[in-house]
């Protein structure tokens, strides 16, 4: 067990059940910033505690990041478009290639958004001002999921169907490492603190850790129906990831030791994870709340 591996967990209500909380960052504003992947709405959760919820947004809002320009930018998977949100609430909405199916979005090294295209395969680039372009990646169906700036100047990504993880350069160079796990099924991808990049295996019940130079470890997880899903860094050097299948949070070491902590609620089902302005954790449950976390 992780020195320190006892957590204490809170959740907030900041929505029905019907909203489906997804995906959630820390803005620029010192406040926490959600989608409502269900409702077509983005939410703002301030430091006091007070909620607002502007809108509506492109349908189906998933992925939200916060982006060079002060502003936080999401991805519209049911719009095919990306959105952009000022800490005001103002929302702008941009159009990605038809039928994309927009998933995971990241700030990149240039100065531009990243972000995955489920439906087409390719991973697609808009500048703050709103220019799309995109790039192929090799499989046909690979699906690319997730995506995260990496240590090396890079975006890197997974490939649900595709089994693999993905990497890209601003200049639009991709390169492909297969995964060998078969079935693993990558969804999060997460810098770590170790120089690597760091993976669920939502299909496999693992978690993967990739180097720049793509060496792959993993490291199954004591349930294996635990399909984790988002994974982020923590306020030391450990990662944190969420498992959907049990509304558990997990927590792994850079040498592969995994702690989880359950949920209050089950079935909470939750998905986005993000270090917070506070220094704790934040989960986003599409149940319709938000977890807070805290190592004790």
């Amino acid at each position: 067990m992780p020195q320190g591996s006892h957590a204490t967990i809170r959740e907030y209500a900041v929505s029905g059940p019907d909203a489906g909380p997804y995906g959630i960052t820390a803005g620029p504003d010192g406040a926490l910033w959600f989608t409502l992947v269900h409702d077509g709405r983005i939410g703002r959760m301030a430091p006091d505690g007070d909620l607002a919820v502007h809108g509506p947004a492109p349908a189906g809002p998933m992925v939200i990041t916060a982006g060079p320009d002060g502003a936080l930018w999401f991805t519209a998977f049911a719009d095919h478009a990306i959105g952009r949100i000022t800490t005001a609430g103002q929302v702008t909405r941009f159009p990605a290639p038809e039928g994309c199916g927009p998933c995971g979005i990241a700030a990149g090294p240039d100065g531009a958004l990243w972000f995955t295209q489920m439906h087409t395969g390719r991973i697609g680039r808009i500048t703050t001002a709103g220019q799309v372009t995109d790039f192929p990646v090799p499989g046909e169906g690979a699906m690319p999921s997730m995506i995260a700036a990496g240590p090396d100047e890079a975006l890197w990504f997974t490939l649900n169907q595709g089994n693999a993880v993905g990497r890209i350069s601003p200049d639009g160079d991709v390169a492909v490492h297969p995964l060998p796990t078969e079935g693993t099924a990558p969804v999060g991808i997460a810098a770590g603190a170790d120089g690597a990049l760091w993976f669920t295996g939502i299909g496999a019940g693992l978690i993967g850790q990739i180097t720049t130079d793509g060496k792959v470890t993993e490291f199954p997880l004591p349930d294996p129906a635990a399909r984790p899903h988002a994974i982020a860094a923590g306020p030391g050097e450990d990662l944190w990831f969420t498992e959907w299948g049990t509304a558990h949070i997990g927590r792994i070491t850079l040498d592969g030791r995994v702690h989880e902590h359950p949920l209050p609620t089950p079935g909470c089902e939750p998905h986005g994870l993000a270090l917070g302005p506070d220094g704790a954790l934040w989960a986003a449950l599409e149940s319709g709340a938000l977890a807070r976390i805290t190592v004790g």
